[in-house]
Formats: structure tokens, sequence, C-alpha cells
């Protein structure tokens, strides 16, 4: 009897060796040992995020430009475009901290409401450049027949003089445009539209490269063997693969057609001058940059920190989405 139980001991521990020394699953008795927090991706993205020093900086100094622009006008409330010819050109004072321009409108309130209408435009730009890019991108790597005309297209779009193309556009398409929708309205059509049409191809290349990656994946494969269609496949499994590179390019993007429109504006082609951006106060202040030089600094300040902070945000959600960086 007792060899009997040596031997059916000594089964047991063959069939699962080291299981002797593991410990209780509840030392304590009558529990369940404790559960483990499921990791969520958004926090392992946002812990990455945060570790950049730099990106944190530029977040926050975004933020703080958005708020001026936004808010700012509730607590100063002087119109960007009442003229006091009693008030103009006057330098720095209680009354107007920034000053006056030469028909004595308050550049505070100007520069508010100009990076009201530069964000803007950056915003809407990156949208219709992002829609375009993600589904040229999208279509050209997933469908083999679509690859080369749609590559062809995007190789073509990069060949062409962006600033002279615009410049044209902007010529041809701005008084129709203006009539049929106002002047405001019509420029800012026209400005988005322009910039977003010419600004898609750098999105559609990444994405594409993306894509031509993932087509090869066991899931994609697994999923066209089932017979899953190809609207449901990129909506499902091809187009949640694909947000990392779709954001950056984002925040890329913004930067852009913020430089793009203080470009056109700089030129004299941008919104009229009663509707104020930061590229339309440049433009206002060159002619009396020597003797007013903060009338150029301070709209200049403000699209380069602008610009720096989107550009440093980008490279910290481009490092937080990195599975690599993040070591999974």
């Amino acid at each position: 009897m007792t060899d009997r139980l040596l031997i059916e001991e000594s089964a047991v521990n063959a069939a699962a060796p080291g299981a002797e020394a593991l410990p209780p699953a509840d030392p304590a008795g009558g529990g369940t040992p404790p559960e483990v927090p499921a990791r969520s991706q958004g926090r392992d993205i946002w812990r990455q995020f945060r570790s950049h020093r730099v990106a944190m900086v530029a977040l926050v100094l975004f933020v703080a430009i958005i708020l001026f622009v936004t808010a700012g006008p509730l607590v100063w409330t002087i119109e960007p475009t009442f003229v006091d010819i009693r008030a103009r050109n006057q330098g720095f004072s209680v009354a107007h901290p920034l000053g006056t321009d030469q028909l004595g409108r308050d550049l505070l309130a100007r520069l508010m409401a100009g990076g009201r209408v530069s964000l803007a435009v950056g915003l809407t730009a990156m949208a219709i450049a992002l829609t375009l890019g993600s589904l040229i991108g999208i279509s050209s790597g997933y469908f083999r027949r679509l690859d080369a005309p749609l590559m062809r297209l995007t190789e073509l779009f990069l060949a062409l003089p962006l600033l002279p193309l615009l410049l044209l556009m902007v010529t041809l398409f701005r008084e129709p445009l203006g009539k049929a929708m106002g002047p405001a309205g019509g420029t800012f059509l026209l400005i988005v539209g322009a910039i977003g049409v010419t600004s898609w191809m750098q999105t559609a290349r990444i994405v594409r490269g993306e894509v031509l990656g993932l087509k090869e994946r066991e899931f994609i494969l697994a999923a066209k063997s089932i017979g899953t269609p190809a609207p449901r496949m990129i909506l499902r499994h091809v187009l949640p693969n694909v947000v990392s590179p779709i954001v950056v390019a984002a925040t890329l993007g913004i930067a852009t057609a913020i430089i793009t429109e203080s470009a056109l504006s700089f030129l004299g082609l941008g919104f009229p001058p009663d509707f104020p951006t930061w590229g339309r106060l440049l433009y206002d202040a060159v002619d009396q940059m020597q003797m007013y030089p903060w009338r150029v600094v301070l709209p200049g300040l403000l699209i380069s920190l602008t610009v720096l902070s989107v550009n440093y945000i980008g490279d910290g959600l481009r490092d937080a989405m990195d599975p690599r960086i993040r070591k999974r």
C-alpha cells in the first residue's frame, strides 16, 4: 500500500514539475488572488507622451495659445475692427497693452481675432488634406489595380510648384466666391480648399506604406480567408491600425496650413483687411516695420510658437504611438 502511494505521488510530480514549489493561491485561505488591472492602450500612450518633456511643454504652450485666442475676447472686449483715429500709432499703454495700428485699432484684440482665424484655417485645411490623403493612401495600398494610377497622381501633385499654384487658384477664384458667399466666407472657403487640396500627398504616401505592411499580417489573411468583403475589411481591420500615422500627419498638417495661410496673407492674397489673421497683421505692418517693430514681432512670434508647439506635439505622439518605444 505504501509503495502504491509513493508511485502515484511520483507520477503527479512528474506530470507537473515544479508544482510543489508554487505558493498556495491564497495563504490565508478562503479568498481569491488579487486581479491585475488590465492595461489600456490610451494610458500607455499618455504615459509615454508624458515622458517626452519637450512635447509636454509644447502641449501646455499650445493650450495657452488656444485659450488666448478663444477665451481672451471674453476678458478684453474691444472690437478688433473698431477704428479710433485719435489713438493711432500708440505704444504700450493701459488702454492698449500692445499698442494700436495706423488706424487706431487695438493690436491685442486683433491678435486674438487673427489667431482664431489662423487656427480655424489650419484645422479645416488639415481635415480636408487628411481625408483626401487617407482615402487615397488606403485605396492605393489595399487595391492593387488602383496603386499605380493613384501613386502617379500623387507624384504629379508632388512635382507641382505649390506656392505658384496656390497663388493662381486664389487669383482665379477669389472674386467669384467673394460674390457668392461674401468676402470673408468666400476667401475662407477658397484658402482652406486650396491648402487642403495641395497638402494631402505626404499623408497618402505614409498611409499607403502602412496598409501595404498590414496586408501581409495574419489577422488580415484570416479575415480574407473567411470571405470578409473589402469595405468591412477596411473599416474594421485596416483603418483602426493606421490611426497612429494619421494622427501624427494631422498635427504636422496644422502647422503647414498655418504657415501657408500666413504666407498668402503676407503676399496680400489672403483675407480682406477688416478680417484679421496673423499673416494679414504682418502684411499691414511691413510698411512701418522700422518705426513700430513690435507690430511685426508679435504676430510673427505667435505664428512661430504655434507651429513649433504643434510640431513637437506631433513628435511626441509619434514616439508615444510606436509600440516598439512603449516596449509592449
